[in-house]
């Protein structure tokens, strides 16, 4: 993916990474979903695992603004 590394807001610059979820003692990457948040009785949400796609989140140094992508797989 071709992306600027300019911060749209300041126009300072951006640095790539991740976003960090943790639960039940693990750490993984925050992952994006299409279609609408669907409640499961037990488990919170209804995950449908072969289509999560893991985010990249880019940061600005100068201000903190995050933008997070989905990137094709």
């Amino acid at each position: 993916m071709v992306r600027s590394t300019d911060c749209p807001k300041c126009q300072g610059k951006m640095t790539g990474g991740v976003i960090v979820d943790n639960g039940y003692g693990a750490a993984t990457i925050s992952q994006w979903q299409p279609g609408p948040a669907i409640r499961s009785r037990w488990l919170g949400l209804k995950i449908r695992k072969k289509e999560l796609i893991p985010t990249v989140t880019y940061r600005c140094t100068r201000c903190g603004f995050l933008e997070s992508y989905a990137p094709p797989v």
